[in-house]
Protein backbone atom coordinates (compact mmCIF):
# COMPACT_ATOMS: atom_id res chain seq x y z
CA UNK A 1 0.00 0.00 0.00
CA UNK A 2 1.47 3.41 -1.00
CA UNK A 3 2.22 5.81 1.87
CA UNK A 4 2.91 8.92 -0.21
CA UNK A 5 6.02 11.01 -0.74
CA UNK A 6 9.07 10.00 1.41
CA UNK A 7 9.86 12.19 4.42
CA UNK A 8 13.46 12.79 3.39
CA UNK A 9 12.25 14.39 0.16
CA UNK A 10 9.81 16.57 2.10
CA UNK A 11 12.57 17.60 4.54
CA UNK A 12 14.94 18.38 1.63
CA UNK A 13 12.26 20.46 -0.11
CA UNK A 14 11.58 22.40 3.14
CA UNK A 15 15.30 23.07 3.53
CA UNK A 16 15.43 24.33 -0.05
CA UNK A 17 12.52 26.71 0.56
CA UNK A 18 14.13 27.99 3.77
CA UNK A 19 17.46 28.43 1.97
CA UNK A 20 15.74 30.77 -0.51
CA UNK A 21 14.72 32.95 2.41
CA UNK A 22 11.05 31.87 2.27
CA UNK A 23 8.95 30.39 5.02
CA UNK A 24 8.27 26.69 4.34
CA UNK A 25 4.53 26.13 3.96
CA UNK A 26 2.53 23.16 2.73
CA UNK A 27 1.87 24.72 -0.66
CA UNK A 28 5.47 25.90 -1.14
CA UNK A 29 6.89 22.50 -0.20
CA UNK A 30 4.39 20.74 -2.51
CA UNK A 31 5.34 23.17 -5.28
CA UNK A 32 9.01 22.44 -4.63
CA UNK A 33 8.35 18.68 -4.73
CA UNK A 34 5.92 18.79 -7.60
CA UNK A 35 3.71 16.17 -5.91
CA UNK A 36 2.36 15.00 -2.52
CA UNK A 37 -1.01 15.35 -0.80
CA UNK A 38 -1.63 18.28 1.58
CA UNK A 39 -2.22 15.93 4.53
CA UNK A 40 1.01 13.96 3.95
CA UNK A 41 3.17 17.04 3.35
CA UNK A 42 1.59 18.86 6.29
CA UNK A 43 2.30 16.01 8.72
CA UNK A 44 5.93 15.70 7.59
CA UNK A 45 6.34 19.47 7.67
CA UNK A 46 5.39 19.44 11.37
CA UNK A 47 8.16 16.90 11.95
CA UNK A 48 10.57 19.10 9.96
CA UNK A 49 9.84 22.11 12.19
CA UNK A 50 10.44 19.98 15.27
CA UNK A 51 13.74 18.70 13.92
CA UNK A 52 14.69 22.24 12.88
CA UNK A 53 14.29 23.38 16.47
CA UNK A 54 16.46 20.48 17.63
CA UNK A 55 19.05 21.32 15.00
CA UNK A 56 19.12 24.96 16.02
CA UNK A 57 19.35 24.02 19.70
CA UNK A 58 22.28 21.71 18.93
CA UNK A 59 24.12 24.51 17.19
CA UNK A 60 24.25 26.50 20.49
CA UNK A 61 26.89 24.04 21.72
CA UNK A 62 29.81 25.86 20.15
CA UNK A 63 33.53 25.25 20.54
CA UNK A 64 35.56 27.46 22.77
CA UNK A 65 35.48 31.02 21.39
CA UNK A 66 36.27 34.41 22.81
CA UNK A 67 33.64 35.45 25.31
CA UNK A 68 32.24 38.40 23.41
CA UNK A 69 32.11 36.44 20.14
CA UNK A 70 30.52 33.43 21.82
CA UNK A 71 27.87 35.57 23.53
CA UNK A 72 27.08 37.39 20.29
CA UNK A 73 26.86 34.13 18.37
CA UNK A 74 24.59 32.59 21.04
CA UNK A 75 22.38 35.69 20.97
CA UNK A 76 22.07 35.47 17.23
CA UNK A 77 21.20 31.75 17.35
CA UNK A 78 18.68 32.29 20.13
CA UNK A 79 17.03 35.00 18.09
CA UNK A 80 16.99 32.69 15.07
CA UNK A 81 15.45 29.94 17.17
CA UNK A 82 12.80 32.35 18.39
CA UNK A 83 12.01 33.40 14.86
CA UNK A 84 11.97 29.79 13.71
CA UNK A 85 9.52 28.89 16.47
CA UNK A 86 7.26 31.75 15.39
CA UNK A 87 7.47 30.62 11.81
CA UNK A 88 6.75 27.04 12.92
CA UNK A 89 3.69 28.12 14.87
CA UNK A 90 2.45 30.13 11.92
CA UNK A 91 3.03 27.17 9.65
CA UNK A 92 1.16 24.96 12.10
CA UNK A 93 -1.76 27.41 12.05
CA UNK A 94 -1.76 27.34 8.27
CA UNK A 95 -1.57 23.56 8.34
CA UNK A 96 -4.50 23.44 10.74
CA UNK A 97 -6.45 25.72 8.42
CA UNK A 98 -5.61 23.46 5.48
CA UNK A 99 -6.66 20.39 7.46
CA UNK A 100 -9.88 22.13 8.56
CA UNK A 101 -10.63 23.09 4.96
CA UNK A 102 -9.89 19.54 3.87
CA UNK A 103 -12.18 18.19 6.58
CA UNK A 104 -14.90 20.62 5.55
CA UNK A 105 -14.49 19.53 1.93
CA UNK A 106 -14.64 15.86 2.96
CA UNK A 107 -17.75 16.59 5.07
CA UNK A 108 -19.33 18.34 2.09
CA UNK A 109 -18.49 15.38 -0.15
CA UNK A 110 -19.90 12.95 2.45
CA UNK A 111 -23.09 15.00 2.77
CA UNK A 112 -23.45 15.09 -1.00
CA UNK A 113 -22.87 11.34 -1.10
CA UNK A 114 -25.55 10.82 1.55
CA UNK A 115 -27.97 13.00 -0.40
CA UNK A 116 -27.14 11.12 -3.59
CA UNK A 117 -27.66 7.80 -1.81
CA UNK A 118 -31.02 9.00 -0.44
CA UNK A 119 -32.02 10.19 -3.90
CA UNK A 120 -30.96 6.89 -5.44
CA UNK A 121 -32.93 4.97 -2.82
CA UNK A 122 -35.98 7.14 -3.56
CA UNK A 123 -35.56 6.54 -7.27
CA UNK A 124 -35.21 2.80 -6.64
CA UNK A 125 -38.40 2.86 -4.54
CA UNK A 126 -40.25 4.75 -7.25
CA UNK A 127 -38.91 2.36 -9.87
CA UNK A 128 -40.13 -0.64 -7.83
CA UNK A 129 -43.54 1.00 -7.42
CA UNK A 130 -43.68 1.68 -11.15
CA UNK A 131 -42.68 -1.90 -11.90
CA UNK A 132 -45.41 -3.23 -9.61
CA UNK A 133 -47.95 -0.93 -11.28
CA UNK A 134 -46.84 -2.14 -14.71
CA UNK A 135 -47.02 -5.78 -13.61
CA UNK A 136 -50.52 -5.20 -12.21
CA UNK A 137 -51.59 -3.51 -15.45
CA UNK A 138 -50.07 -6.36 -17.44
CA UNK A 139 -51.99 -8.92 -15.37
CA UNK A 140 -55.24 -6.97 -15.94
CA UNK A 141 -54.57 -6.81 -19.67
CA UNK A 142 -53.81 -10.54 -19.79
CA UNK A 143 -57.11 -11.25 -17.98
CA UNK A 144 -58.97 -8.93 -20.35
CA UNK A 145 -57.25 -10.62 -23.28
CA UNK A 146 -58.35 -14.04 -22.04
CA UNK A 147 -61.94 -12.78 -21.67
CA UNK A 148 -61.91 -11.28 -25.15
CA UNK A 149 -60.43 -14.48 -26.55
CA UNK A 150 -63.24 -16.46 -24.91
CA UNK A 151 -65.82 -14.09 -26.40
CA UNK A 152 -64.24 -14.42 -29.82
CA UNK A 153 -64.28 -18.20 -29.58
CA UNK A 154 -67.98 -18.09 -28.57
CA UNK A 155 -68.78 -15.80 -31.49
CA UNK A 156 -66.85 -18.03 -33.86
CA UNK A 157 -68.84 -21.03 -32.66
CA UNK A 158 -72.08 -19.06 -33.12
CA UNK A 159 -70.91 -18.02 -36.56
CA UNK A 160 -70.12 -21.60 -37.52
CA UNK A 161 -73.53 -22.69 -36.23
CA UNK A 162 -75.23 -19.96 -38.27
CA UNK A 163 -73.22 -20.93 -41.34
CA UNK A 164 -74.27 -24.56 -40.90
CA UNK A 165 -77.89 -23.42 -40.44
CA UNK A 166 -77.57 -21.27 -43.55
CA UNK A 167 -76.23 -24.24 -45.49
CA UNK A 168 -79.14 -26.37 -44.33
CA UNK A 169 -81.62 -23.67 -45.35
CA UNK A 170 -79.95 -23.34 -48.73
CA UNK A 171 -80.15 -27.10 -49.21
CA UNK A 172 -83.84 -27.02 -48.27
CA UNK A 173 -84.36 -24.12 -50.64
CA UNK A 174 -82.64 -26.02 -53.44
CA UNK A 175 -84.80 -29.04 -52.72
CA UNK A 176 -87.92 -26.87 -52.79
CA UNK A 177 -86.77 -25.25 -56.00
CA UNK A 178 -86.32 -28.70 -57.50
CA UNK A 179 -89.77 -29.73 -56.26
CA UNK A 180 -91.28 -26.54 -57.65
CA UNK A 181 -89.57 -27.08 -60.98
CA UNK A 182 -90.82 -30.64 -61.07
CA UNK A 183 -94.36 -29.46 -60.28
CA UNK A 184 -94.14 -26.81 -62.97
CA UNK A 185 -92.92 -29.39 -65.45
CA UNK A 186 -95.65 -31.76 -64.41
CA UNK A 187 -98.24 -29.01 -64.71
CA UNK A 188 -96.93 -28.07 -68.11
CA UNK A 189 -97.07 -31.68 -69.18
CA UNK A 190 -100.59 -31.98 -67.84
CA UNK A 191 -101.57 -28.76 -69.61
CA UNK A 192 -100.15 -30.04 -72.87
CA UNK A 193 -101.90 -33.36 -72.33
CA UNK A 194 -105.10 -31.53 -71.49
CA UNK A 195 -104.93 -29.45 -74.63
CA UNK A 196 -104.32 -32.58 -76.68
CA UNK A 197 -107.13 -34.29 -74.93
CA UNK A 198 -109.44 -31.32 -75.51
CA UNK A 199 -108.64 -31.37 -79.16
CA UNK A 200 -109.45 -35.07 -79.28
CA UNK A 201 -112.65 -34.42 -77.39
CA UNK A 202 -113.64 -31.70 -79.85
CA UNK A 203 -113.04 -34.17 -82.65
CA UNK A 204 -115.37 -36.57 -80.91
CA UNK A 205 -117.73 -33.87 -79.68
CA UNK A 206 -120.46 -34.83 -81.97
CA UNK A 207 -120.36 -38.42 -80.88
CA UNK A 208 -119.70 -38.08 -77.16
CA UNK A 209 -120.74 -34.56 -76.12
CA UNK A 210 -122.06 -35.51 -72.74
CA UNK A 211 -119.12 -37.76 -71.96
CA UNK A 212 -116.63 -35.14 -73.13
CA UNK A 213 -118.19 -32.48 -70.91
CA UNK A 214 -117.85 -34.70 -67.85
CA UNK A 215 -114.26 -35.52 -68.64
CA UNK A 216 -113.47 -31.83 -69.22
CA UNK A 217 -114.95 -30.97 -65.86
CA UNK A 218 -112.83 -33.65 -64.17
CA UNK A 219 -109.68 -32.55 -65.91
CA UNK A 220 -110.40 -28.88 -65.09
CA UNK A 221 -110.92 -29.72 -61.43
CA UNK A 222 -107.66 -31.64 -61.42
CA UNK A 223 -105.87 -28.71 -63.07
CA UNK A 224 -107.25 -26.27 -60.49
CA UNK A 225 -106.06 -28.56 -57.74
CA UNK A 226 -102.58 -28.62 -59.29
CA UNK A 227 -102.67 -24.81 -59.55
CA UNK A 228 -103.57 -24.55 -55.85
CA UNK A 229 -100.71 -26.87 -55.01
CA UNK A 230 -98.35 -24.72 -57.07
CA UNK A 231 -99.54 -21.58 -55.29
CA UNK A 232 -99.04 -23.25 -51.91
CA UNK A 233 -95.52 -24.31 -52.89
CA UNK A 234 -94.75 -20.77 -54.08
CA UNK A 235 -95.97 -19.29 -50.79
CA UNK A 236 -93.88 -21.83 -48.89
CA UNK A 237 -90.87 -20.99 -51.04
CA UNK A 238 -91.36 -17.24 -50.36
CA UNK A 239 -91.58 -17.93 -46.62
CA UNK A 240 -88.39 -19.98 -46.74
CA UNK A 241 -86.66 -17.25 -48.75
CA UNK A 242 -87.74 -14.64 -46.18
CA UNK A 243 -86.42 -16.83 -43.34
CA UNK A 244 -83.19 -17.39 -45.27
CA UNK A 245 -82.75 -13.63 -45.76
CA UNK A 246 -83.25 -13.03 -42.02
CA UNK A 247 -80.75 -15.77 -41.21
CA UNK A 248 -78.22 -14.22 -43.58
CA UNK A 249 -78.74 -10.82 -41.94
CA UNK A 250 -78.14 -12.31 -38.49
CA UNK A 251 -75.03 -14.08 -39.76
CA UNK A 252 -73.73 -10.81 -41.25
CA UNK A 253 -74.37 -9.00 -37.94
CA UNK A 254 -72.53 -11.73 -36.01
CA UNK A 255 -69.68 -11.57 -38.52
CA UNK A 256 -69.42 -7.77 -38.09
CA UNK A 257 -69.46 -8.16 -34.31
CA UNK A 258 -66.68 -10.78 -34.47
CA UNK A 259 -64.55 -8.50 -36.63
CA UNK A 260 -65.12 -5.59 -34.18
CA UNK A 261 -64.00 -7.76 -31.26
CA UNK A 262 -60.94 -8.89 -33.24
CA UNK A 263 -60.00 -5.24 -33.83
CA UNK A 264 -60.45 -4.48 -30.11
CA UNK A 265 -58.27 -7.48 -29.28
CA UNK A 266 -55.58 -6.18 -31.65
CA UNK A 267 -55.71 -2.80 -29.88
CA UNK A 268 -55.35 -4.45 -26.48
CA UNK A 269 -52.29 -6.40 -27.64
CA UNK A 270 -50.57 -3.26 -28.93
CA UNK A 271 -48.41 -1.06 -26.52
CA UNK A 272 -50.24 2.13 -25.30
CA UNK A 273 -47.87 4.37 -27.33
CA UNK A 274 -48.74 2.64 -30.65
CA UNK A 275 -52.51 2.28 -30.33
CA UNK A 276 -54.45 3.57 -33.36
CA UNK A 277 -58.10 4.23 -33.85
CA UNK A 278 -59.72 1.12 -35.39
CA UNK A 279 -61.21 1.49 -38.84
CA UNK A 280 -64.94 0.82 -38.98
CA UNK A 281 -65.71 -1.89 -41.49
CA UNK A 282 -69.14 -2.07 -43.02
CA UNK A 283 -70.83 -5.44 -42.84
CA UNK A 284 -71.48 -6.93 -46.27
CA UNK A 285 -75.16 -6.94 -47.19
CA UNK A 286 -76.55 -10.47 -47.42
CA UNK A 287 -77.32 -11.75 -50.90
CA UNK A 288 -80.92 -12.69 -51.45
CA UNK A 289 -81.58 -16.16 -52.70
CA UNK A 290 -83.47 -16.17 -55.97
Amino acid sequence: MAIGVPENEVFAAADAVLARGERPTVERVRLELGRGSPARVGGLLDQWWTRLSERLSGETRLPTLPGEVSQAFVAVWQQAIHLAQGVAEQALDEQRQVIAAERERVATVEEQARQDAARFRQQATEAMAGRQAVETRLADLELLLAQRQTQIEDLQQQREALLRERGDVQQQNQALQQDLQALRLKAEQERVAQESYVRNVEDRAHREVDRAREEVKAVTAHFKEAGRQIEQLQRRLESIQTELSQTQQRAAAQHARAETLEQQLAQVRQPPATKRKPRTRKAAAPKSVS
